[in-house]
């Protein structure tokens, strides 16, 4: 006789009507705690329990950013893979799955709207699309974000989150960081705003160029930001980095950063800088046109 017996008939398949729990849960990757994923959405994707900040994608860190009422723009262009790149698969089946995986054209959104009213150019980037790499076409998107805040006299935020420049477009991606710098060097002539947000991780030749140009640099707690990666560095030095080294507050630390901000602070301290900013703006084209009149007068 033994000890237990089954029949297949008591075997139940679980109905509609019971609870699930799989997928209704988030580990942090920090602290390791479970994190009840609707907490987790509504504390806008940042631990409450040791404000570890988890990576936010593009159009969520719009929506999160920008008042209702925000459109999306310059979101029709594709790669052509002027290269034929291919390494362990080709290039264009890696841009169709990411294209499928994200539903976007490249790892790059554009987006007019306001913070707290205040009228504003979002360019964000998306690391699930490839790494957030930067190739033609994201260099090409933020460079239309610049044109558009120069015509517009509107002030220009970048959220920067990437590996680097796209390896599988070879030149065509590292002219992207002279494009982008020359027209923020154009902004900055004309007095424009530009605020470089850096989020987990910004790498790279983002880093070697646009990241690192903002009138006022900020960056999320805890975010990793560099040229080459602590590995690479260790490397080649042949030494051990600092705790914590490339991370924001070792940055700020250094002099490298302006401030790092909470994603919770993040909106109105944005708000606040543009509405000074615009301040500022204002006082110094008043007093170059009464500097004008001046000298006609003379």
């Amino acid at each position: 006789m033994t000890w237990f017996k089954r029949d297949a008939h008591e075997i139940v398949p679980p109905s509609d009507h019971e609870v699930r729990t799989e997928g209704l849960w988030t580990k942090c990757s920090s602290c390791g705690k479970p994190i009840w994923n609707a907490d987790l959405e509504a504390n806008l994707q940042v631990c409450p329990y040791c404000s570890y900040h988890f990576k936010v994608g593009a159009r969520e860190r719009i929506h999160m950013l920008l008042d209702s009422g925000y459109e999306f723009v310059d979101g029709d262009l594709r790669s052509t893979d002027p290269l034929e790149f291919r390494d362990l698969r080709p290039y264009k089946d890696r841009l169709r799955q990411a294209q499928q995986k994200t539903g976007l054209n490249d790892a790059i959104v554009n987006a007019v709207g306001k913070i707290n009213g205040l009228d504003v150019v979002v360019s964000a980037m998306e690391y699930s699309f490839i790494g957030g790499s930067m190739g033609a076409v994201v260099g090409e998107t933020i460079a239309r974000a610049v044109d558009r805040a120069y015509e517009t006299r509107t002030p220009l935020i970048i959220v920067s989150a990437s590996g680097g420049a796209r390896m599988m477009e070879g030149i065509a991606s590292l002219m992207q960081l002279a494009k982008v710098s020359a027209g923020l060097a154009k902004l900055d002539d004309a007095g424009i705003p530009y605020i470089s947000l850096m989020t987990d991780p910004t790498t790279g030749g983002v880093t070697a160029s646009f990241a690192m140009l903002g009138d006022l640099n900020i960056a999320e707690p805890g975010a990793l930001i560099g040229f080459a990666g602590p590995r690479v560095i260790e490397q080649t030095i042949r030494q051990k980095l600092p705790e914590g080294f490339q991370r924001s507050e070792f940055l700020l630390e250094h002099g490298f950063l302006d401030a790092i901000v909470s994603r919770k602070e993040l909106k109105p301290y944005l708000a606040n800088a543009i509405d000074w900013m615009n301040a500022k703006q204002t006082i110094e084209l008043e007093a170059t046109a009464s500097e004008a009149s001046a000298a006609a007068a003379d």
